[in-house]
């Protein structure tokens, strides 16, 4: 006779809301929540980008936030602590985590989109790359340059070599 007990297994939908500052590093923020999964000794099964939108009320001075869709399987005891480490969480707003053992693994298969999330992280960083590097092409260190007085000193000896020839 054994008195060793049983870890239970079950399946859920998550309803994770970022802020937009995470957002805006998205692939630090997909890495964040597959961390709270490790950590909570979670077996993500399908995750996708539900939408980006305003929120009804602000939450944490936050007017939009982006909402990822996730659906994995945990222990039931798990589940307690997957949800206070996004109370802590500073990238994680708010988020919903309800039974889904009512889904079929079909249903849950076809919500997947990891690969699209992979790829619109991969965007987002490329345009912030790409705004960094415009943005600091504008810095200039020193003295502004005098284009104007430059270019109107040409002007006038352009003038006055155009006077001579007639």
């Amino acid at each position: 006779m054994t008195t060793g007990t049983e870890t239970r297994i079950g399946t859920y939908e998550a309803m994770f809301l970022a802020n937009q500052g995470a957002a805006a590093m998205f692939g630090d923020l997909l890495a964040h929540i597959n961390e709270l999964f490790a950590r909570a000794n979670a077996n993500v099964i399908s995750m996708k980008k539900w939408d980006e939108r305003r929120l009804a009320y602000e939450i944490d001075k936050q007017k939009r936030g982006v909402y990822i869709l996730a659906y994995f399987t945990c222990p039931t005891d798990m589940v307690a602590h997957l949800e206070r480490d996004v109370v802590i969480s500073e990238k994680l707003l708010r988020v919903l985590i309800t039974d889904a053992s009512h889904l079929s693994d079909e249903e849950i298969a076809a919500a997947d989109d990891r690969k699209g999330l992979e790829i619109e992280a991969k965007m987002r960083a490329e345009k912030s790359d790409a705004e960094g590097d415009q943005a600091s092409s504008k810095v200039r260190l020193g003295a502004p340059v005098q284009e104007t007085a430059a270019a109107a000193d040409q002007d006038m000896s352009e003038d006055d070599s155009d006077s001579d020839e007639d």
